[in-house]
């Protein structure tokens, strides 16, 4: 089973590079099943319904989140009826939503997306993610061979040391966050893919997917002004993972970058 995760999908240029491409790779073959990290996909800053629709529109099937998860109060009653829309599991027990899933993938292979948030460097006071994914595997493992862990994190050393804790208990552990595509992509000695970050899905024309032109202004004044996203095309950026179906266990991890 050939699993595409896409990097964080920034603003408009984000979505147009998406649904330019995923539906071809689908429609293509080169790939069965999409997960898309999606936080930054409203103006560079957190999602609302109807950019959740556009994006399962367009392919996805399921739609993970991160720190900016709450950016968007209106988005609140969406996240806890749509079930392939993940937060952070290890939120608060009071966030509204959930932080996996279990759907149907291709054949009726059931396939489990796991969604956490990394603590060093982090605005939010979350729980333990290490002490979260064991309560998760051990809710969804009897019944799902195939997990995929977003590890959204500040930190390369948290995300890492998550890889290791991970390693064959589930399919690929995906980081997210940081909007820069690494070079470290393997599969773990017990069959975990691992990757420290995917890369964003949006204009590398920028510093982050932002306006350069502010960031710099930012850093050479020190006083503080808003953010936008950048203009002009955007690059798709993720990992694409080969997984064994029977033994959850992933033969390849390829990085992705797809231009407009």
């Amino acid at each position: 089973m050939k699993v595409l995760f896409v990097g964080d999908i920034v603003g408009t240029p984000g979505r147009a590079v998406f649904a330019a491409t995923v539906p071809r790779m689908k429609a293509a073959g080169e790939v069965d099943f999409v997960i898309a990290n999606a936080e930054n996909a409203a103006a560079g800053s957190g999602i609302t319904e109807k950019i959740a629709r556009e994006i399962f529109d367009n392919g996805c099937d399921v739609i993970t989140l991160g720190d900016h998860v709450w950016d968007k109060k209106e988005l609140y009653p969406y996240l806890i009826s749509e079930k392939a829309m993940i937060r952070p599991a290890n939120c608060t027990p009071e966030a509204p939503g959930r932080g996996y899933c279990v759907v149907d993938g291709p054949k009726g292979i059931k396939i489990g997306v796991v969604c956490l948030l990394g603590r060093t460097f982090m605005k939010y006071m979350v729980e333990c993610p290490f002490k979260t994914l064991d309560k998760v595997l051990a809710e969804i493992t009897n019944a799902v061979k195939v997990v995929v862990v977003d590890m959204h994190a500040e930190a390369t050393s948290e995300k890492i040391t998550m890889g290791w804790f991970a390693d064959g208990r589930v399919s690929a552990v995906l980081g997210t966050h940081t909007h820069i595509p690494t070079a470290d992509e393997t599969v773990l000695p017990q069959g975990t893919a691992y990757i420290t970050d995917v890369g964003m899905t949006g204009p590398y024309d920028s510093v982050i997917g932002q306006k350069k032109e502010l960031i710099l202004e930012r850093y050479l004044t020190g006083l503080p002004n808003k953010f936008e996203v950048a203009l002009g095309s955007g690059t798709l950026c993720g990992a694409l993972v080969d997984i064994d179906e029977k033994t959850g266990h992933a033969r390849s991890i390829v990085r992705i970058r797809r231009d407009a």
